[in-house]
């Protein structure tokens, strides 16, 4: 049944990581980046719309500054990074002029993403450069991030790309077949769907230090719930097999499946779940937490027991429970020092003085705020 629904999709993210496009000495593999290019290129040449997020800058640009291993300084990374993709891009320039496709470098940092007008402007970008046939090639700005290059941010990357668009399905290759069950022991078993993700799959993406395979797992997880939580379908799989894209959208069952089991968010909501590094944290009661959840609520003042961080009014939050388990996000209408100060003047004048001077006050519009 979930299977069957992906042989509808029509926009597609497809990423590619690090494991599947280089050899065993973490350089670019020219027969694998081929047999890449040629799939993809089908699903184009079928009518569906590809948008492609690759790894492997750096490698690429490890051989030409010299490098014999995987340098660990963040500048040299950043050195790789930049040598790295130009040389990439002239790869899939080429490889994809094959089939007759011209293909677009775009790339992002988070902040891109997170400020709204720039969030538009990339997906309106994305948009056109799809609707003129263009096959994007998007890769994460190392050159100038700010951020620590690990194994892995890709694979959020390839989320955050698949909810602005929307797209209609993520498809992750890596190394291995998709979430194994038992990986490293006896009779390990590729675990076909996953409708769920609870603490079992996470310790179970968890459970290996390997980092060229399911080491990266946990990060894929992560992306998982991002696009799930949007309404997008996501298959881990292999990039090894052949013809495994096609095989995917045909409704075949390999690599794992986690099924969009939410109706799609609207853009907005997503942009605010997301797209943001949360500044502050709001500990809600159990009252508040269940008119958020199933009420339909804004978050008023005397739900909030507990503020952390030094946000500003417009910031984006987490809401937690009284157990710390984030549950929701949201757009604050407040300031931390506001929102502390209200908190002080209850417990100093007692609940029922203040609550006639706050509670139609709002923190959180609902408008602003996304259940997780």
């Amino acid at each position: 049944m979930h299977r069957d629904s992906l042989k509808s999709a029509v926009r597609v993210v497809v990423k590619l990581g690090t494991g599947v496009l280089t050899d065993s000495h973490k350089q670019p593999d020219p027969a694998q980046l081929e047999q890449l290019a040629a799939q993809i290129a089908g699903l184009r040449l079928a009518g569906r719309e590809v948008i492609v997020v690759t790894s492997g800058a750096v490698g690429a640009g490890m051989g030409a500054l010299g490098y014999n291993t995987r340098p660990t300084e963040l500048a040299e990374k950043q050195a790789c990074a930049a040598v790295g993709q130009s040389r990439l891009m002239a790869v899939y320039d080429q490889l994809f002029a094959k089939h007759g496709l011209v293909v677009a470098q775009v790339l992002l940092t988070h902040d891109d993403l997170g400020h709204h007008e720039r969030h538009l402007n990339a997906r309106n970008t994305l948009v056109t450069l799809l609707n003129r046939g263009v096959v994007p090639i998007i890769n994460e700005n190392d050159a100038v991030s700010f951020t620590e290059i690990k194994f892995g941010d890709n694979d959020k990357l390839s989320a955050l790309v698949a909810a602005l668009l929307p797209a209609d399905l993520l498809v992750i290759l890596t190394s291995v077949e998709g979430v194994i069950e038992n990986f490293g022991g006896a009779s390990p078993k590729t675990l076909s769907v996953i409708e769920h993700i609870d603490a079992a799959i996470e310790e179970m993406a968890g459970g290996t230090a390997s980092q060229t395979a399911v080491g990266g797992m946990k990060s894929k997880i992560e992306a998982a719930k991002i696009v799930v939580r949007s309404g997008i379908p996501l298959v881990i799989a292999s990039g090894r097999q052949p013809g495994i894209l096609a095989r995917i959208l045909s409704g075949a069952e390999v690599g794992t499946l986690f099924p969009a089991t939410h109706a799609r968010l609207a853009g907005r909501k997503r942009w605010i779940a997301f797209f943001h590094h949360p500044q502050g944290v709001l500990q809600v009661d159990d009252g508040a937490r269940e008119a958020l959840r199933h009420g339909g609520k804004s978050l008023l003042p005397p739900g909030v027991v507990y503020c952390e961080g030094n946000f500003s009014a417009g910031d984006v939050v987490r809401l937690c429970d009284l157990d710390g388990m984030e549950f929701a996000r949201g757009i604050a209408k407040l300031d931390a020092g506001e929102i502390r100060s209200q908190i002080q003047t209850r417990g100093e004048a007692g609940p029922q003085k203040t609550l006639a001077r706050v509670t139609h006050e709002e923190i959180i519009h609902r408008d602003d705020l996304v259940i997780l």
